[in-house]
């Protein structure tokens, strides 16, 4: 059997070894600190997502979103016995079982689907499967240092291992391809950092992952339908709380499939079969790809994932971005309540045109399908343009036009509530939008960027065309937005809905590197201002 090979900032896991029990060998040495580890850089950026995806979370308990606060009623049903350490949930003191907590902050953390998002996409090793994935499971990492009493860099480095893990999965294998949902891979990484952060062996480690692939595989049945329920956003808390069931179950004594990469009837040689010429189902056939972890200097996955500056599918940030760009330019477009646009042309790759062009998705009726629909999102967009040009006289122009477009604009849960949704001046412009699917052009430019284009017609039949859109403001390649102070905005329009003390709130999520175990045991203890009648 080939072994791990390592270099000055990574380990390859080739395709012949096992790459689970590899998964949990460098799980358990990076957080023992065997190696140089993560640059500043590469901190910060985490502290970012981290922050990002807590406002996320805290913003949807706040407006009592279903899921969320069914998850953390239910969570708090489960307080550990007196004496016992435990994890708590967003605004609780509460010790209570971690499978419980995580399960509930995942879940409040994915709700708005509006934290991070990786693509999938390493193209210098040729790793370019381009599944999805997002910033869902930085409670594992503080639930772990909770119960051991670790400190906030010992957090932040199970949040970098996480991501680390997941993405580079998702650059060398497309669940989507197959049906699967993209959360089986950030469960893995879950269960290879939570066991290692718990003092778990490689053994045992791997003895999880084997579980999670054989036994907890969610199929994207949880994301079909005309009309999407608590399952979608759901998703990652639910595999989650099973992947940290099966590292205490392994830790436990009980043992899980081994060798889970290369099992043939596991659904990585099942879906990608790989024998050497031999029968598909010989045992010691390898895994469909080799496996590259990074662990030290700036190279680290989350480098390349992307931040959503409001609340929309990532797939719908090219169009926005060409949308501000172009009424930026012909603020003209925006007068007469809309009446100045005549038409609305959109093109896309897929698979944004597959997800938010779906036909049913022209017509949603829940927030889920809402904010899966690329003809609400951009004319919920245009409308708040609109709106805002007719408040003041002009857009916004203080500092870069494109920063203040951003912030003036930004998606928030109000633009996706019930009346939002059913506004007769939004569907009125969705009536106005053609989507298309723009081709191999498209096609072939993702996942690097978010290809896409725009063309408004107006009334008066000029065209307004923005051009080859591909890294909008939030893409990890974009280099022209102030990415800071636009998510400073963010932060604090999510914060503004939970407490009246934004800044506290948001420094209690932030600076997790500098803070001592006291404060990670504490982080989630705050009054939370909870608000009825958003759903």
């Amino acid at each position: 059997m080939t072994t791990a090979t390592a270099s000055a900032t990574s380990i390859t896991l080739p395709a012949d070894s096992n790459q689970a029990l590899g998964i949990a060998q460098f799980a358990v040495d990076f957080m023992a600190g065997k190696f140089e580890g993560p640059s500043q850089k590469v901190i910060d950026r985490t502290e970012l997502f981290h922050t990002d995806a807590c406002l996320c979370g805290v913003s949807a308990l706040a407006l009592k979103t279903n899921a969320p606060t069914v998850l953390r009623n239910e969570a708090l049903d489960y307080p550990v016995p007196s004496g016992k350490a435990g994890a708590s949930v967003y605004g609780s003191s509460a010790k209570l079982f971690p499978e419980k907590a995580i399960l509930a902050n995942c879940s409040a953390v994915r709700e708005w689907d509006s934290n991070g998002t990786n693509f999938g996409y390493n193209p210098a090793l040729g790793h370019t499967a381009g599944e999805f994935g997002h910033n869902d499971f930085y409670a594992v990492a503080i639930a772990a240092a909770q119960l051991k009493g670790l400190d906030g860099a010992t957090a932040l480095r199970g949040m970098i291992l996480i991501d680390e893990i997941r993405d580079r999965l998702a650059s060398v294998f497309s669940l989507k391809t197959y049906k699967i949902d993209h959360v089986v891979h950030g469960a893995i990484g879950s269960a290879a950092a939570y066991g290692a952060m718990m003092g778990a062996s490689p053994e045992q480690i791997e003895s999880a992952i084997g579980m999670v692939v054989a036994h907890y595989i969610p199929w994207r049945a949880i994301r079909a339908g005309k009309q999407l329920s608590d399952s979608k956003g759901a998703s990652a808390a639910i595999s989650t709380e099973v992947a940290i069931l099966a590292v205490q179950r392994s830790m436990r004594g009980f043992i899980g499939p081994k060798d889970i990469f290369r099992n043939p009837e596991a659904i990585f040689r099942f879906f990608e079969p790989t024998a050497d010429g031999k029968d598909r189902w010989t045992e010691m056939a390898p895994a469909p790809f080799d496996l590259v972890l990074t662990h030290s200097g700036d190279d680290f996955a989350i480098m390349g994932m992307h931040f959503k500056l409001g609340l929309y599918e990532h797939q719908s940030a090219g169009a926005l971005q060409a949308i501000i760009d172009l009424v930026s330019n012909s603020p003209e477009l925006l007068d007469s309540d809309g009446d100045n646009i005549q038409r609305i042309n959109i093109l896309a790759y897929e698979p944004a045109f597959g997800i938010i062009g779906n036909p049913a998705k022209m017509d949603p009726k829940t927030r889920q399908s809402a904010d899966h629909s690329m003809a609400f999102i951009v004319s919920r967009l245009i409308q708040k343009a609109i709106d805002w040009k007719k408040d003041n006289g002009a857009l916004p122009t203080g500092g870069e036009s494109n920063d203040a477009m951003w912030k003036a604009m930004i998606l928030t849960p109000h633009d996706y509530a019930p009346e939002a949704i059913t506004d007769p001046r939004t569907r009125a412009l969705m009536a106005k939008i053609t989507f298309e699917h723009g081709g191999s052009e498209y096609d072939n430019a993702y996942p690097e960027g978010i290809p896409t284009s725009v063309v408004i017609t107006g009334a008066d039949g000029s065209t307004h065309d923005s051009g080859f859109v591909m890294f909008p403001a939030g893409h990890a390649r974009n280099t022209t937005a102030d990415l800071q102070d636009i998510l400073k905005n963010k932060f604090a329009t999510l914060g503004a809905l939970a407490t009246d003390d934004v800044d506290n709130l948001v420094a209690r999520f932030s600076g997790v590197a500098n803070k001592s175990a006291g404060e990670i045991e504490s982080m989630y203890d705050f009054d939370l201002r909870v608000t009825e009648g958003y759903e």
